[in-house]
């Protein structure tokens, strides 16, 4: 291992070099439970219990000595079979591809450039950049660092971090335990600093992979929907049974054919038994989550799902959410003794040399930044003094003597909660000159070179005015340890850094001046915002940044100021109790820190706010899991923080996150169409199925019968209406409240009524055809036809809550048009191929009888409408 590390000439593995590497090496991957294969899915849908159903119906029939009913019934098991398989599948592509997305980010040097890649693509000799509040992804020595420290808890059990210093000569990967070790361990969380590390072992030859600890990246968890739907099915299954057992013991006992007796309660568990619930609330979440991530926000827990829809109030950061976060140096006010300084605007020069005057100030923006910065307003920064970017600054600094790349950095004062300010020790060429340059917050600026409340006044007039053009104001201060008195040394060849001050207040620090930074709005979030606020959604803008210039940006995009903007200083002189009041009137928050965020999120809670909260910080976590809906930052957020997110925003867009709204009340909507019409279609097959044996009827619905609409119900619930699109006024009514259940009187008395329509038309043609004396097999055929035809209807129907249902003709949902199409091509088989007749018991059927058949399909689809339209005039 060479001594010395250049992060600035860092070239790192060619793209070439890491994909034969990932081939020969594998994954950087631990062991994890595998995904289901066909195999698992096959024998997941052989227990299910219409398949028992079927396969036990069919055995009946071959004890009957009916071989040709048996077959049937084998061949709709192959046929359900496949349909599940495809269901399940579907879903487990779904997962698979989520589990991809939420693998932990990398920062990695390639071709001498960064990228952020997949955790698992990580390969040996790769670049690792580590900063505060990533998850280290592989086990790597440390090259270069700054106050590096990692919480090694996972692997050591030691629960205080430990601090890491740069590899100096030839090393080999050691055990870990320890500070001052240049090791870094996959798995471990970097909790100060940041750093660049060499990676040595992926995978399974980590020290986590040795101890051999199973991760899962996406667990399978009960959401609340699921608890609900899992209680409703125990006991519907309860009362299924019961009614069953009571219609073989009836039928048995009035009748004496006892093995008809079992047909007839298999044939109504058929109908009745709740099996499909649970399947459609577990494909319609994880598809769902699925649909979000196609919209750059991934869902890291299912619940998320769920709740997102019903968000009353988003929190958003205003940097990098609301605006680009691709920062530009706008203003320059330096202080050159000048009693009534003005800011320089680059905008308005951008073809002229910078002046002289703002020479140093633009100096020490650089010397107090990183060398290689990652944040976006060190990279300005440095666009203003490196001359190979080719930016309009290398015109303005390049050759002068305020560029400084051979200066050594000798010790880093980094940011602090309680003091938002860094500060860089520089050691010169010559070692004749040490230099301290500090940036940050103006006020912390004043506060290290101890401002008088004159000077604080005239500099808080001058932020106020830069920043009410909307940009961001740091301070800039410098301090010459040359010739300065105790602590400081004397000049000499070699300053003994173990003799600077511990706190940066020690420092003689001059204040230099002011910078202002402008961050562009995103263009599409003034369009997102207004969509907010039609669909009853609030939305709260917290920054760090100064009122005015939070309320410039506020302007630009559209958000309503509803109140005085309260500040972080205001927030902590508030009690809870006064928070709560003030919150109902306040959209904006300035100079708020992440520690702020939580008392907002508990506040609005309290008031029975259902919160979106944003945040990319360590410290933003705790807010993170205390809102509903936490939301991590995809591109610029930590690994932290997205570990404490239900979701991840990928592009980092607000937009981003109102399209997941749109998506998780698209999502609830069918969801509920879906339940809706698993209910009402499940009524007149129960009621066919038990009222003839009640009144000792002929039996209209056999098993073959049940299973052949369960080919239609099936992909129905699941594909067709899970795939709808989402209503036209998703975004145009108030959030739902998320305590209202899945199954609320008005859903459940609309279902009944549905079903209970198509019970009394189908019920009325089989009366009228055993009136007329057709015969058992005229009756079936008519009675089944015009069930087939209602339940397509209702599948028009519950595509829209609104809309008519022929206007659902036009919609671009293919699935729809295989379930009516297939379901109208395999009614005509059965009808009218012999074979396929005879099995089903049915007889021809004439045109007058199609037309009585239709009629009745028709009806029930006008019955459909008219509940449609007076359930939406009492709403």
């Amino acid at each position: 291992m060479v001594a010395t590390f250049d992060p600035n000439t860092a070239i790192g593995l060619s793209e070439l070099n890491a994909i034969a590497r990932l081939k020969d090496d594998g994954y950087n991957e631990l062991p994890s439970a595998e995904s289901r294969n066909l195999l698992s899915i096959a024998w997941n849908t052989i227990q299910d219990p219409i398949f028992l159903l079927l396969v036990g119906g069919g055995i009946i029939y071959w004890i009957l000595g009916d071989l040709q009913e048996a077959l049937i019934l084998l061949g709709f098991v192959f046929f359900i079979t496949g349909i599940s398989l495809y269901q399940e599948g579907k879903t487990e592509h779904a997962l698979e591809a989520l589990r991809d997305l939420s693998s932990p980010r990398a920062l990695v040097i390639r071709d001498g450039e960064r990228k952020r890649i997949a955790g698992r693509e990580v390969v040996r000799g790769d670049f690792l950049v580590l900063a505060e509040g990533d998850r280290v992804s592989a086990d790597a020595i440390v090259l270069s660092c700054s106050n590096l420290s990692t919480d090694e808890s996972l692997l050591t059990g030691e629960s205080l971090p430990v601090r890491k210093v740069t590899a100096v000569g030839n090393v080999e990967m050691a055990r870990p335990g320890g500070d001052e070790l240049p090791f870094v361990y996959s798995g471990t969380l970097v909790v100060q600093g940041q750093g660049i590390a060499q990676v040595k072992a992926i995978g399974a030859q980590t020290e986590m992979g040795k101890i051999g600890k199973a991760l899962q990246k996406i667990k399978p968890e009960t959401t609340p929907l699921q608890q609900e739907m899992n209680r409703l099915v125990s006991r519907l299954f309860g009362i299924a049974l019961s009614l069953c057992v009571a219609i073989v013991v009836i039928y048995g006992f009035t009748t004496g054919d006892w093995l008809k007796g079992v047909l007839a309660g298999i044939t109504l568990a058929m109908a009745i038994l709740p099996n499909e619930f649970p399947v459609v609330v577990t494909i319609f979440l994880a598809l769902g989550a699925w649909r979000i991530s196609q919209n750059h926000v991934l869902a890291r827990r299912a619940s998320a799902v769920e709740t997102v829809g019903s968000a009353t109030v988003l929190c958003v950061d205003k940097t990098g959410t609301l605006t680009q976060n691709q920062m530009a140096v706008q203003q320059l006010l330096a202080y050159n003794q000048a009693e009534n300084p003005q800011p320089y605007d680059l905008g308005l020069h951008s073809s002229e040399a910078l002046p002289e005057a703002v020479h140093q100030l633009v100096e020490f923006c650089i010397l107090a930044s990183q060398r290689d910065p990652f944040d976006p307003m060190e990279k300005a920064f440095k666009q203003l003094g490196d001359s190979l970017r080719d930016s309009f600054a290398s015109r303005y600094l390049a050759d002068t003597e305020h560029l400084h790349g051979d200066w050594k950095l000798l010790r880093e004062y980094p940011l602090s909660p309680h003091l938002l300010a860094m500060s860089h020790v520089w050691e010169s060429a010559d070692r004749k000159l040490y230099e301290v340059a500090a940036k940050g917050a103006p006020e912390a600026i004043a506060d290290l070179c101890h401002f008088t409340p004159q000077q604080q006044q005239m500099m808080a007039a001058q932020v106020s005015q830069m920043a009410s053009q909307g940009l961001r104001v740091l301070g800039v201060a410098k301090a010459s340890l040359v010739g300065a008195p105790p602590p400081f040394l004397p000049p000499h060849p070699s300053l003994n850094i173990d003799r600077l001050p511990e706190k940066k207040h020690d420092f003689p620090f001059e204040f230099i001046g002011l910078v202002g930074l402008s961050d562009p709005v995103r263009p599409t979030v003034k369009a997102a915002i207004q969509e907010c606020y039609s669909a009853g959604i609030r939305v709260v803008m917290i920054t760090g940044d100064y009122p005015e210039t939070a309320q410039s940006i506020a302007r630009q995009v559209g958000l309503m100021q509803m109140g005085a903007i309260v500040t972080g200083a205001e927030l902590d002189g508030m009690s809870d109790a006064e928070l709560e009041q003030r919150i109902q009137s306040t959209n904006i928050f300035a100079r708020a820190v992440p520690e702020h965020k939580l008392r907002l999120v508990n506040a609005l809670k309290s008031k029975g706010e259902v919160v979106a909260m944003t945040g990319d910080g360590v410290n933003d976590a705790p807010a993170l899991k205390a809102a509903q809906i936490g939301i991590a930052m995809g591109e610029r957020g930590t690994d932290v923080a997205r570990e404490s997110a239900a979701l991840v925003l990928l592009d980092d867009d607000f937009s981003s996150i109102v399209q997941a709204v749109k998506l998780g009340r698209r999502i609830f909507d069918n969801l509920r169409k879906a339940m809706s019409y698993l209910i009402a279609i499940h009524i007149p097959i129960a009621g066919m199925s038990l009222i003839p044996v009640l009144f000792k009827l002929p039996l209209v619905l056999l098993p073959v019968h049940v299973a052949f609409l369960h080919l239609i119900i099936d992909p129905a619930c699941s594909i067709v209406l899970e795939a709808e699109p989402a209503e036209a006024t998703v975004m145009q009514r108030p959030p739902r409240n998320p305590k209202e259940p899945l199954f609320g009187k008005k859903t459940l008395s609309l279902a009944v009524l549905q079903g209970g329509g198509i019970l009394a038309i189908v019920l009325a043609i089989f009366a009228i055809a055993l009136y007329r004396r057709q015969g058992e097999f005229d009756a079936r055929a008519l009675t089944f036809t015009t069930l087939i035809l209602a339940n397509l209807g209702l599948i028009l129907s519950e595509g829209s809550t609104s809309h008519l249902s022929f206007k659902i003709l036009k919609s671009p949902n293919p699935a729809l048009w295989w379930v009516l199409g297939g379901g109208l091509l395999f009614l005509g088989l059965v009808l009218y191929v012999p074979f396929l007749r005879h099995l089903f018991s049915f007889s021809l059927l004439s045109a007058i009888d199609l037309a009585i058949c239709l009629g009745g399909g028709l009806i029930s689809l006008l019955w459909f409408e008219l509940l449609k339209q007076i359930t939406k005039m009492r709403s």
